[in-house]
C-alpha cells in the first residue's frame, strides 16, 4: 500500500478478534516505532508488550486503580467488581504494547518535545499496523498518570505512561470520518 493510502485508510479499532497475530508481527511494529524523530536522540520511548496471561498485569493496575476510586463505603461485591471491570479492559486486544516514556535528563531537552517524539513512535506503529492488515487503537487517560501505573511498568516519577496500545485483527471494518477541507486547517504567508 501507499503511503498516503494507508495514512488516509489508518483509523482506531477497538472492536478485534480473538485472533492472535505472530509475534513476528508485533515486532515490525516496534521496528517501525525505532524510527520516529526525537530531538537530540534521546528516544524517550520504551515499550512493554503484554499478551495472554501478560495482559493482567494492566488490568491489575486498573483493577486497582477503580477500587482506590469508589467511597469507603462500597460494599466487598462493589469492590471486586470494579478490579475484575479492570481486568476485563486489559483482555480487550490479543496484544496491548505498554507506551513508556522516560524524559532525558540533558538539561537542553524539552518535556514536550519528548512527547511528540513518543507519539511519533506510536503513530509509526498504529501505520504499520494498518499497513499489515491489523486493527489497533492509542488508549490513555487518567489511569495512565496514575502512580499505581508508574509503578507497575517501572516507570520514573518524571516519566509516564502514555497510553496502550491495543492491538489484534479488525473485527469491524473502520469508516472513514470527514475531514475538514484543507482550506480550513491552512493560512498560506508569502510575503
Amino acid at each position: 500500500m501507499e503511503l498516503n493510502d494507508v495514512i488516509k485508510k489508518r483509523r482506531s479499532i477497538g472492536k478485534l478478534t480473538e485472533q492472535v497475530p505472530d509475534r513476528q508481527v508485533i515486532e515490525q511494529l516496534l521496528e517501525s516505532a525505532r524510527w520516529a524523530p526525537n530531538h537530540y536522540r534521546t528516544e524517550p520511548y520504551s515499550f512493554i508488550v503484554l499478551s495472554g496471561k501478560g495482559r493482567d498485569r494492566l488490568g491489575d493496575a486498573y483493577g486497582r486503580i477503580n477500587q482506590e476510586a469508589l467511597e469507603d463505603t462500597a460494599s466487598e461485591e462493589e469492590r471486586q467488581a470494579a478490579y475484575e471491570k479492570g481486568i476485563k479492559k486489559a483482555q480487550r486486544a490479543p496484544y496491548v504494547i505498554v507506551v513508556r516514556l522516560e524524559p532525558s535528563s540533558l538539561a537542553k531537552v524539552v518535556f514536550a518535545e519528548e512527547i511528540a517524539a513518543t507519539a511519533c513512535a506510536v503513530q509509526n506503529i498504529l501505520l504499520t499496523a494498518t499497513d499489515l492488515g491489523l486493527g489497533a487503537i492509542w488508549r490513555s487517560g487518567d489511569p495512565s498518570y496514575h502512580p499505581i501505573m508508574k509503578k507497575a511498568f517501572d516507570v520514573s516519577e518524571e516519566g509516564l505512561v502514555l497510553g496502550y496500545i491495543y492491538v489484534g485483527y479488525p473485527a469491524i471494518e473502520p469508516q472513514s470520518p470527514e475531514k475538514p477541507p484543507l482550506n480550513k486547517l491552512v493560512t498560506w504567508v508569502s510575503d
